[in-house]
């Protein structure tokens, strides 16, 4: 079985330049309640939100209120965020919030953590070096926070004894951890930390690889990797016809290479879509980072590259655009690409 998420960027309206009136932005927030409610709907396992701040694309500075909003008109939804960009913050104030969204979700969070891109780090301040190391030592907190309501820490940034920590999730085990990662070496520092994994950008040859380097690092553990471990994220068009799925596609590659021409860690290889600045950089973005076509098309696709590299999870970013396209892709997406996706036999990779 894969599981099938949306992965949702929350794009800032493209009304022709400048800042979007009071009124459009009240308008986008609606519409996209009501498109997350439709994922329930439309049997998504559930909704992965992203956070992003500056560059003016994304209307999720702070997703964690999204979560708690859409909380309040779903029942079976699973809600998270891939991931928090835990350097922008104080490790309390997020081990603080993941209880609170645990119990106003009624235990239907995902607690995911990203180390942040270096273009939103540098606008604030933040040098994408000691924001990595602010990460992880983030991670160490989390991990003995989220199980433990009275404990100390001494570190390189944060030095604390006995901090008391209310609420504690009302999953317990705390809920499941996810981090966003993009090369071996993180993989393998999430098998350790016990944390499942997400990627995407690159080919699913890649991607396998930074799969097998977790599959590696678990067993050094004594601990076997699952499909429910792994995921993918893609972006995803779909439509009725070819012809407007490809033309939903032109629209996500523009849209894509937007938002990453700014990101130093982006290559270019032959096979990339993007024409990136730094050669030295950390990945790349592969044609297969796009999924398009009939529902049926999808449906093939999706299950092809998840049987190829083992994934259980599939995060979709669907039909950048307006809100009526999205709203038109999520259905489609659940009436026939669901129960494919649901009922796929995956390989096991032992």
């Amino acid at each position: 079985m894969i599981k099938p998420w949306v992965f949702e960027f929350m794009h800032a309206p493209d009304d022709g330049g400048g800042a979007a009136s009071p009124e459009r932005v009240q308008q986008v927030f609606a519409a996209n309640l009501a498109i997350w409610e439709d994922c329930e709907r439309g049997g998504f396992e559930g909704v992965f939100f992203s956070e992003h701040h500056f560059l003016g694309q994304s209307y999720s500075p702070s997703p964690n209120l999204l979560i708690a909003a859409i909380a309040q008109r779903t029942t079976t939804l699973r809600l998270g965020v891939m991931g928090v960009v835990l350097p922008f913050y104080e490790p309390w104030r997020v081990i603080e919030e993941i209880g609170m969204l645990d119990h106003l979700t009624g235990g239907r969070l995902e607690i995911g953590c990203a180390a942040g891109i270096p273009p939103e780090l540098i606008c604030a301040g933040l040098d994408p070096a000691e924001a990595r190391a602010r990460f992880d030592e983030m991670l160490d907190i989390l991990d003995t926070g989220l199980g433990a309501p009275v404990f100390s820490h001494r570190g390189t940034y944060w030095n604390f004894e006995n901090l008391e920590l209310r609420p504690q999730p009302l999953q317990q085990p705390a809920p499941a951890k996810w981090t966003t990662v993009v090369s071996d070496g993180s993989a393998r520092k999430s098998a350790v930390r016990g944390s499942k994994i997400c990627t995407g950008f690159e080919s699913v040859t890649r991607i396998g690889e930074i799969f097998d380097a977790y599959r590696q690092e678990l067993r050094k553990g004594g601990a076997e990797a699952t499909a429910d471990h792994l995921a993918i994220r893609r972006n995803v068009s779909i439509a009725a016809s070819i012809s407007e799925a490809e033309e939903m596609e032109d629209t996500a590659r523009q849209t894509a290479r937007k938002i990453m021409e700014k990101d130093p860690r982006v290559a270019r290889p032959n096979t990339s879509v993007l024409d990136a600045p730094d050669a030295k950089a950390g990945f790349s973005v592969s044609d297969e980072e796009f999924i398009a076509g009939t529902p049926e098309q999808v449906a093939d696709q999706i299950v092809a590259q998840c049987r190829a590299c083992g994934a259980g999870h599939f995060l979709a970013t669907l039909a950048r655009g307006s809100e009526a396209r999205r709203a038109d892709a999520i259905r489609l997406f659940g009436e026939r690409v669901i129960p494919v996706l649901r009922a796929a036999d995956l390989p096991s990779f032992g």
